[in-house]
């Protein structure tokens, strides 16, 4: 059976172009030493990393592999060294990547977090990412599998811990053994990145929207020039926001604004203006548009739902044709009175 389990690892390597190879040792005989390094070498032969989830205490099997993922307890018992503190975890790895002959290890260090150690470079430490663990089932597991994927994809160690470590916050905080969805996992690394509620690119954008739908969340959509942020601003986006699972607000750019406004404006480049949009509660991501109307953006996206200040009609609301066409709502905000730009301006300049 074991001579079987070699024979097909080896004939997936070569003829499937894989682009990792994962041994999740349980301790249970179908990796026993001698096809660990049968398996090892088949995945060196077509160079692919080698990523263990290792067993016992003996570590020297899996000389040649890339990466290692201890959890403290079992760095400390293959080892028989302290690992208390993150000196003592750096100690222990790194004689791991001495005498083991492996490149890397990813201790994986419950609450407070992961470290990388390498055989070169200094130690990478990633701070634990969940909020709240409401059960820790399978987290190795998903370790072990993104930071494989990261690596098929070809980022550095580094980078795919990383992306590991975000992984295995989604999963803690759920109930149960659980997966973690694409759509989450790229929502989860751009708020880490914090690029959750930033100004995106409309290829961005696209990407986002897709995945936002793909989890079955609605869109909404409202835009302006929103130049110096007032509570009517604030009540419009609280507005539109609550319509939607999901809110893109659309700001003119600043040659736009110009032309609609005058050449004295905008007071705030649209980089300022993009800023103050994303940190308001609600809002999921902005794009700066560079025409007059939003009418491409509303094409692009599809929205749902199009908001709108009551100071139009539903049939004046630009994309509102289009949005109905497809079974979209336009909604329009109540306004909230004595508040614009222009008057705030005027009040300004006295």
């Amino acid at each position: 059976v074991l001579d079987h389990v070699v024979e097909a690892a080896s004939s997936v390597a070569n003829s499937s172009s894989p682009g990792a190879a994962i041994l999740s040792d349980y301790g249970k005989g179908v990796l026993p030493d001698r096809v660990i390094a049968q398996l090892v070498a088949a995945a060196q032969a077509v160079k692919i990393p080698i990523i263990v989830d290792p067993k016992g205490t003996d570590y020297t099997k899996y000389a040649g592999a890339d990466v290692l993922t201890p959890n403290r307890k079992e760095l400390s018992e293959a080892t028989r060294m302290p690992t208390g503190n993150t000196d003592e975890i750096v100690a222990a790895a790194e004689s791991l990547v001495d005498t083991c002959g492996v490149r890397h290890v990813l201790v994986t260090r419950g609450a407070e977090g992961m470290s990388l150690i390498s055989a070169e470079g200094a130690p990478l430490h990633l701070p634990a990412l969940a909020r709240e663990i409401f059960d820790v089932s399978g987290a190795g597991d998903t370790v072990v599998a993104v930071l494989a994927s990261g690596l098929a994809a070809g980022m550095t160690v580094g980078e795919a811990a990383q992306l590991a470590n975000i992984a295995a916050g989604l999963v803690v905080a759920k109930v149960g053994t659980s997966v973690v969805r694409n759509a989450e996992l790229a929502d989860a690394v751009d708020a880490v990145a914090g690029l959750a509620k930033s100004i995106v690119d409309p290829d961005r954008l696209s990407e986002k929207i897709a995945q936002w739908r793909s989890r079955g969340l609605s869109i909404g959509f409202t835009n302006g020039c929103f130049d110096l942020v007032h509570p009517g601003h604030i009540s419009l986006l609280e507005q539109a926001g609550a319509q939607c699972d999901r809110l893109v607000v659309g700001l003119n750019s600043d040659a736009s604004v110009g032309r609609l406004k005058g050449t004295d404006r905008p007071v705030q480049d649209a980089a300022a203006r993009g800023r103050v949009l994303a940190s308001v509660a609600g809002v999921d991501a902005v794009v700066v548009f560079d025409e007059d109307t939003p009418l491409e953006l509303i094409r692009q996206i599809k929205p749902d739902v199009l908001v709108k200040g009551a100071d139009y009609a539903i049939d004046e609301v630009v994309g509102g044709e289009i949005v109905q066409s497809y079974g979209g709502r336009v909604v329009l905000a109540d306004l909230v009175d004595g508040f614009s730009t222009t008057q705030t301006i005027a009040r300004l300049s006295r």
